[in-house]
């Protein structure tokens, strides 16, 4: 059973790991409700910790912020996967996400988080890897969050000469006699699909 010190630093170690970017000790000082020294100090036994049992993560500081990356040691291995995950089909979320994204221009994480009402930063990813959204900036807010918009290459998968080309969104009476008929399809299928029938 683990003790409230490594209680904390597993907290700490699941907050870097969610977060993907790097995190200001601050902030995990003021989420844990604890001094920035005492963080600073359980980060450094974290970053033993994984040099101790040769993980292949470790912990990066840069600046005043903290950030969990893998070891040029696996960096061969990391790439491979990554070349493997851009060429799987996009998911059912990738496409909702990527849907959401797309009728906005540009979104925050958070928009898009709160319109599905679930975690989005795996299918943001993998929409990042496979090159159909890219960062567009940052917002002039606190935190500074990324907002994100899509591609020329998400043009040119979908047959689109611009964002204005998409499909109207369905109305609200549609949507739900789509729900009754258990018919629902993404709105870019459904437009592939009128595509196929016009030819």
């Amino acid at each position: 059973m683990l003790n409230k010190s490594e209680n904390l630093i597993a907290a700490l170690e699941a907050m870097l790991f969610a977060a993907g970017d790097p995190v200001e000790t601050t902030k995990l000082a003021e989420v844990l409700e604890l001094d920035i020294e005492t963080v600073t100090k359980m980060l450094g036994h974290l970053s033993a910790l994984y040099d101790e049992r040769n993980s292949g993560l470790m912990l990066v500081r840069i600046d005043n912020k903290y950030q969990l990356c893998t070891r040029e040691a696996y960096s061969e291995e990391v790439r491979k996967l990554l070349e493997i995950k851009k060429n799987t089909p996009l998911s059912n979320a990738a496409f909702e996400v990527l849907a959401i994204i797309a009728y906005n221009k540009t979104v925050t994480r958070s928009f898009i988080e709160q319109v599905r009402g679930v975690d989005c930063s795996g299918p943001i990813s993998s929409l990042v890897q496979k090159g159909l959204i890219e960062e567009k900036g940052r917002l002039d807010l606190p935190g500074r969050p990324l907002i994100y918009g899509t591609t020329d290459r998400f043009l040119r998968c979908f047959s689109l000469n611009s964002l204005d080309d998409l499909p109207e969104l369905p109305k609200t009476e549609e949507v739900e006699q789509l729900n009754k008929d258990n018919a629902q399809t993404s709105l870019f299928d459904e437009a592939q699909q009128e595509e196929a029938t016009e030819e």
